[in-house]
């Protein structure tokens, strides 16, 4: 082991920048739909000893351990996010002159994050296990700092490496998602001090203690019960159409997409069951402007049965007036059985590029005249999230499409609520990673916060979740049908997002000590 990080640490120039890249491409076996989860354990090993062989004066230290992040990073996020570019491809006359800024820019950009952190890590660089408390602060405030500036987007953060299945989900409910990445880092950096054997004993009794407390709460969490939604015994049915991206831009098939919804909704089970009380339709799946088409609202109202609700992804439009272009807005309606609409929710956190074009009159000049998603001047963004309130007393918190990767954008409404309720789209990138990877993040959230999860994708995957992340049911991509269950219940004693991130400023307080200390420690014996 001690000759193999050696000759890591000599390696120079491109073997190092390629070494960086590779290191950072395996770790996305962790996620999803792989779940290998050790190997992180290789990759921030490799990383470690990669940064182990920094060397020049200061500033030089810290310009090379930038690289060495960065290209780790650059390796993490186009193995993790290539398939980005299905979404370009659906209009490639359109969209084609993109595919290189999604697939290598994006990338390129997300890396600087964990540029920041290696630099951050090089800052307080030892030879024992303080350099890999380091590096998991650094990686802490790396994601966290990438879950909200420019707009943010924590997609893909390490914490979800260690989450493949429930039992190693919990955790998130006392940490939150950035806790768990920091301390996940730790984690995987361990095998690294087998080469120099200092700080062995206690890193790796650290670590152990560590993953052990992560599997012996999970497994305590799984057995606490839940409670009952407040409305009783609530049965609800998903409807994933499948329908066809280039049908779905196809103005002359809007009838048979919306035709093909009210089908699914009112198709028999084919083991039987009981009458829905609730239907879920996807993101953006009424292709009318509901508000300016009566009829369509009279087709839905005789479709459902008395005292059911639909509960739909469509477009609002709102008027601003005389000569003035409306505002279009990515809603979830609630329409009950008289055809009315009796509640909707505009999205809050909008897709840059894909719902609306950040610095417009820039890339108007530069010839783009729209986002991905096909509206005039692209959607607007709600000034704040409204929960919607069923007929029957449930209270459902709802997050559109990619809402569900924030952390930050469950607020403290949540507690009112019974359930999360997502509709997503996910089509835009067929049978890739993306789908999976998407699916796995709103199941933490459920863990999170405590609550069960409604999920409903117009092409996978779509599912009942319990408040412990635990698929109830579902539908896999590819899969065109409904898929129906009851309301799982809710935790009661839950943490709130104040009191995660206390914690989690807890954990990076004892992660910059340990640092600092083994600086300190390191700086006098080197004097």
């Amino acid at each position: 082991m001690e000759r193999l990080a050696g000759r890591i640490m000599l390696l120079g120039g491109a073997r190092r920048a390629l070494l960086a890249f590779l290191a950072g491409a395996f770790g996305v076996l962790a996620l999803p739909p792989f779940g290998f989860f050790a190997a992180l354990f290789v990759s921030f090993t490799l990383l470690v000893w990669l940064l182990d062989g920094v060397g020049g004066g200061p500033l030089a230290r810290l310009r090379n351990a930038f690289a060495i992040g960065w290209m780790f990073g650059w390796g993490y996020f186009v193995a993790g996010l290539w398939w980005l570019g299905h979404a370009l491809m659906i209009d490639a006359e359109e969209f084609a002159w993109a595919l290189p800024l999604a697939v290598l820019g994006l990338p390129a950009f997300l890396a600087l994050y964990y540029g920041l952190a290696a630099m951050v890590a090089r800052l307080f660089w030892s030879d024992g296990m303080g350099r890999i408390a380091a590096l998991a602060f650094g990686f802490g405030l790396g994601e966290w700092l990438r879950s909200f500036l420019a707009t943010g987007f924590p997609w893909n953060a390490v914490g979800y490496g260690i989450m493949p299945m429930p039992l190693m989900m919990q955790s998130a409910h006392l940490v939150g998602l950035f806790g768990i990445s920091a301390l996940a880092v730790f984690v995987f950096c361990t095998p690294a001090l087998l080469a120099t054997r200092r700080g062995l004993l206690p890193g790796a009794a650290i670590a152990i203690a560590l993953f052990a407390a992560h599997l012996g709460y999970g497994a305590y969490a799984l057995t606490v019960p839940e409670t009952p939604v407040r409305s009783g015994e609530v049965t609800v049915r998903l409807v994933q159409p499948r329908i066809d991206q280039a049908q779905k831009l196809d103005d002359g098939s809007r009838e048979a997409v919306f035709a093909e919804h009210l089908k699914l909704s009112t198709e028999a089970l084919k083991e039987g069951g009981k009458r829905p009380d609730i239907i879920v339709w996807p993101e953006t799946s009424v292709p009318y402007i509901l508000t300016q088409n009566h009829e369509a609202l009279a087709r839905i109202a005789d479709m459902l049965e008395p005292g059911q609700v639909l509960l739909a992804g469509a477009v609002r439009a709102e008027d601003m007036g005389p000569g003035l272009e409306p505002r279009y807005y990515n809603s979830i309606y609630v329409i009950d059985d008289a055809g009315q609409i009796v509640g909707a929710s505009d999205k809050v956190h909008l897709v840059p590029f894909g719902e609306y074009l950040p610095f417009e009159d820039l890339w108007h000049e530069l010839g783009v005249d729209q986002a991905i998603a096909d509206m005039p001047g692209g959607f607007s963004a709600a000034a704040r999230r409204a929960l919607l309130t069923l007929p029957n007393g449930l209270i459902l918190y709802p997050l559109i499409c990619y809402e569900a990767i924030f952390p930050d954008e469950v607020t403290g409404d949540v507690a009112r609520a019974d359930v999360i309720l997502n509709v997503t789209y996910d089509a835009w990138f067929c049978n890739t990673p993306g789908p999976y990877q998407h699916f796995q993040q709103a199941r933490v959230r459920a863990v999170e916060e405590g609550r069960p999860l409604i999920r409903d994708a117009n092409n996978g995957i779509s599912a009942f979740v319990d408040a412990k992340g635990r698929i109830v049911a579902g539908l896999d991509f590819d899969t065109k049908g409904v898929v129906q269950s009851t309301v799982g219940g809710k935790l009661n004693a839950t943490l709130d997002d104040a009191a995660r991130s206390l914690y989690f400023g807890l954990i990076m307080t004892v992660l910059a000590v340990v640092a600092l200390s083994a600086r300190i420690g390191f700086s006098l014996r080197r004097d």
